[in-house]
């Protein structure tokens, strides 16, 4: 008998679990800093420095999401402009951008989000509802929402 209590509680937790799904579009930003594909790498590399990021979205005036430029795309400008002794201004960001850019669903629980963060290497992920770009989540708002649950409900469990 004391199996079956045992089992019991295993099910009354998994559906505790199962209510307190956390979905990535709860812990997205959407006050993105965008760039467009016409502006300079010296304007991104401005704004990366002045708001304190490594990079972010390029959208086309439809807010469609075309590209994601990165410190390390700039470096890599920077870096070539010396080489061919090319003032940074004359690169704009539609050159240098990453195109094949991999999204995330805003549905998508956080833990297989996390999931996918460890698998693919990257530190953000744009997303995009109706082909345009609603919002970013990035691995710091995923472990926002894990202590998050920890409050609300990994403490729960152990005073049960």
């Amino acid at each position: 008998m004391g199996i079956k209590s045992f089992q019991g509680s295993r099910k009354q937790q998994q559906s505790t679990n199962e209510q307190v799904a956390l979905k990535v579009k709860d812990y997205m930003t959407t006050n993105l800093i965008t760039f467009k594909p016409d502006q300079s790498v010296q304007e991104v590399v401005e704004s990366l420095i002045k708001h304190k990021i490594s990079g972010g979205p390029v959208v086309n005036n439809q807010r469609e999401l075309v590209g994601i430029i990165s410190e390390g795309d700039c470096l890599k400008q920077l870096s070539e402009s010396r080489y061919y002794n090319m003032p940074l201004e004359h690169d704009n960001v539609e050159k240098r951008m990453a195109t094949d850019v991999e999204t995330i669903d805003g549905n998508m629980d956080v833990f297989d989000a996390a999931n996918k963060f460890l698998q693919s290497k990257r530190r953000r992920f744009p997303i995009v509802e109706n082909g345009k770009l609603v919002g970013q989540i990035s691995q710091k708002d995923i472990l926002k929402a894990a202590l998050q649950l920890k409050g609300e409900n990994w403490n729960s469990k152990t005073k049960k």
